[in-house]
This record gives C-alpha cells, sequence and structure tokens, in this order.
C-alpha cells in the first residue's frame, strides 16, 4: 500500500506561533494531590515527604492493628468462656432459662434499635463524610495506616 506524502507547505506555516511550557514551574504549581483531590489538600501533604508519610502511616497502622488483634482476641476468649460456663451450669440444672421472657426482650430491644437508628442517620452520615473527606485530604498517610493495620493484624 502506497502512502502519498503531503507537500512540505502544508506542515510549516510561518503564521502560528507555539507557546513554550517550562514543565518545571508547571510541574511546581500543580501537584498531583491537587489535580485529583482539588486544592484543599492537607497540612500533611505539604509538611512531609511522600516516604515519611507512608512509614508514619504503616507504624501507627501496624500498632493499632496488632492491639486490635490483641484486644480481639482476649474479648473473643472471654465471650467464648462464658458462653461456656452458662451453657455447662443450664445442662448441670443450676441455671433455668424463661425463653418466653428472653424473646419478649429480644423483640423490645429490636424495636428501640429500629427508633435510635431512624434518629442517628444523620449524625453517622456527617461523620462519615468527614471521614472521607480527611482520607482524601491525607491519602498517602491513610495508605500507609491500612497497609500497617492489615501487617500489624497478620503478625
Amino acid at each position: 500500500m502506497a502512502t502519498r506524502n503531503a507537500p512540505p507547505q502544508e506542515y510549516e506555516s510561518d503564521d502560528e506561533s507555539y507557546e513554550v511550557l517550562d514543565l518545571t514551574e508547571y510541574a511546581r504549581r500543580h501537584h498531583w494531590w491537587n489535580r485529583v483531590f482539588g486544592h484543599s489538600s492537607g497540612p500533611m501533604v505539604e509538611k512531609y515527604s511522600v516516604a515519611t508519610q507512608i512509614v508514619m502511616g504503616g507504624v501507627t497502622g501496624w500498632c493499632a492493628g496488632f492491639l486490635f488483634q490483641k484486644v480481639g482476641k482476649l474479648a473473643a476468649t472471654a465471650v467464648g468462656g462464658g458462653f461456656l460456663l452458662l451453657q455447662v451450669a443450664s445442662h448441670s440444672g443450676y441455671v433455668q432459662i424463661d425463653w418466653k421472657r428472653v424473646e419478649k426482650d429480644v423483640n423490645k430491644a429490636k424495636r428501640q434499635i429500629k427508633k435510635r437508628a431512624n434518629k442517628a442517620a444523620p449524625e453517622i452520615n456527617n461523620i462519615i463524610e468527614e471521614a472521607t473527606e480527611f482520607i482524601k485530604q491525607n491519602i498517602v498517610i491513610s495508605s500507609g495506616f491500612v497497609g500497617g493495620f492489615l501487617l500489624g493484624l497478620a503478625s
């Protein structure tokens, strides 16, 4: 297949002028996080380097994950042990359970939870919006925290 080259006068024009863009100056004025998250980026982005933010987030996340793991194991052991003791006591005849009363109390608790959940919905949405805005403003340290938290849970 043969291609035809256009005459040179179509490509070159003396009337057109081109603006030279200095990329170093452009990069200083337009940070990547400003393009992604807007101009209201948080103070963490401006004070510390990306590596420092990732390390800070990772260390705090690991500590939180490690504590969460230890407290979670302790709570699960306590709840499971308590349940086991109640079952042994029930089968041995020490504890008698009034199942009608338990059902009545559970239904009452369900109604109260539904009422409170409807009242708390705007507050919860507000908290979620604030948390989302914080994460957007501090995306690097938040990412480090999540990674560290997962590592802390695994260790």
